[in-house]
């Protein structure tokens, strides 16, 4: 695992709210989830990911399920109360929330978006999502997550 003392704007935000969190870095080009998992020396029901949807009346959504895991749209669709939604397409994520792909973490997004947090997390004792940049996670707890973020827990995937 690579060291870096370069803080993201995610860790500021972590900071600025005084939530603890453990940060990692790896050198992150090109992997998959499951391979951040593996070079984290995780399992991969703890490293989740964060996949942002526009519904049908163009309201944007943030889900964050498991690495191996798919979000089930339907599902996705019915927690929002929308009767449809639709992944973004990459090239908006970055003017959209400030991240880019590989990247992208539920907090300190340019604007605040509804964010449903799978189930799966809500009786672990943490998780990581991005930090906000390709090559670093931060891990902390579910329940200061949703200190920093407003989010609702849901089965999301299928």
């Amino acid at each position: 695992m690579k060291k870096d003392s370069e803080k993201t704007n995610v860790m500021r935000v972590l900071d600025q709210k005084k939530i603890p969190y453990e940060a990692f870095y790896y050198d992150g080009e090109g992997l998959s989830g499951e391979d951040v998992a593996r070079v984290l020396g995780e399992d991969e029901r703890l490293v989740y990911k964060t996949l942002v949807t526009r519904g049908r009346d163009h309201a944007y959504y943030v889900f964050v399920i498991p690495v191996a895991q798919e979000l089930d749209l339907k599902k996705a669709a019915s927690c929002a109360g929308e009767k449809s939604i639709e992944m973004i397409k990459q090239k908006e994520l970055l003017p959209l929330t400030g991240y880019i792909h590989g990247g992208c973490s539920p907090v300190g997004m340019k604007k605040a978006f509804p964010t449903f947090l799978d189930r799966s997390a809500e009786d672990k004792e943490s998780i990581f999502v991005s930090a906000g940049r390709v090559g670093a996670q931060v891990r902390l707890s579910p329940k200061d997550l949703e200190k920093v973020i407003k989010l609702g827990y849901a089965p999301l995937t299928k």
